[in-house]
């Protein structure tokens, strides 16, 4: 059982997990120095599969050199890309290499990224690719073939409560739970009250308790980045308000960091969340600030002392 299965079904405690960063050149020596950042801090850390429909590093490839470097890795796998031969692959080639959580995402769509001419694939939709896993985990193939042993797997899912249809995104999170989504990390909501809204939906619809959800907050150092993800990433909409608040600040970068902080604070206050998500666009100290300001300690390992020699590290994770 992986440490994030055991936080959210056998505790109270709240959880956090973050957004491995992209890798491309260099891969293994830049997954190095995000390791030891986030090392001790998170309970899972999403190695993500071509996120904004950019290619990058393979995510079994990132699962696996967190793996080596003593993360716990959750497995990303988009339903853009890949169609269900390819998805089944990724699952059970990670789950050889001991990775235990999995999450079931749509993926941005190609317009977004770098590469408009890819083609779409959507063999299956984020509700399908849930059912898919739990498919596996319990010994078999779509197909049918058997699988012995079955991978134990955790498996979670993706919603976006900032997002219309609102009203639908519920049904959502009932479809995915009813295909076996234990946990639900949402995509970041600068719409505090569509947050509200959203998880007193997953309450009223009795899904409290059973299905636990982990709201993202996003590091930033200005006004920039959140204007990028108003007018660029889908899905996502930041009010005029919040992007000013950041802009005429005398000091930007401390007035985003404030802002994330109070996102933060109200998501976890919210009914049926069991922690945040956190992705990190500053790669700076304040990810150790936001960390601590929110209670998390540290855990202190080995690897963190010494992380110099990745056999040492291999060996510890192990």
């Amino acid at each position: 059982m992986s440490k994030l299965e055991h936080k959210l079904l056998n505790t109270t405690e709240t959880v956090f997990t973050a957004e491995f960063h992209t890798l491309d050149g260099n891969g293994f020596e830049k997954a190095k120095k995000v390791a030891d950042r986030f090392r001790g801090w998170f309970d899972g850390v999403n190695a993500t599969d071509n996120t904004a429909a950019h290619a990058h590093v393979s995510n079994v490839a990132s699962a696996i050199a967190m793996k080596q470097l003593g993360l716990e890795p959750i497995l990303q796998v988009v339903c853009r890309d890949k169609n269900r031969l390819a998805q089944q692959a990724d699952i059970m080639g990670a789950s050889m290499f001991g990775v235990e959580n999995f999450v079931a995402l749509t993926g941005d769509d190609v317009t977004a990224g770098d590469e408009t001419e890819a083609r779409r694939v959507f063999d299956l939709d984020g509700p399908q690719l849930v059912r898919l896993m739990s498919t596996i985990k319990r010994g078999e193939y779509m197909s049918g073939r058997k699988i012995d042993p079955a991978p134990h797997m955790f498996i979670g899912a993706v919603e976006n409560p900032g997002a219309p249809p609102f009203e639908y995104r519920v049904q959502r999170v009932a479809k995915k739970y009813a295909a076996g989504a234990k946990f639900l990390q949402l995509q970041i909501c600068y719409h505090q009250d569509r947050l509200e809204k959203f998880c007193a939906g997953v309450r009223d619809a009795g899904l409290a308790g059973k299905i636990s959800i982990i709201p993202t907050v996003v590091l930033v150092k200005g006004a920039r980045p959140l204007n990028f993800m108003h007018n660029s990433v889908p899905g996502i909409d930041v009010p005029a308000d919040q992007i000013a608040r950041v802009e005429k600040a005398a000091d930007p970068a401390e007035e985003a960091y404030l802002q994330t902080l109070e996102f933060a604070q109200h998501a976890l206050a919210q009914p049926g969340v069991r922690g945040l998500h956190i992705t990190d666009f500053r790669n700076d100290d304040t990810l150790e600030r936001l960390m601590t300001d929110l209670g998390r300690v540290r855990e202190i390992t080995k690897t963190n002392a010494t992380t110099n020699d990745v056999k040492d590290d291999h060996a510890y994770s192990a």
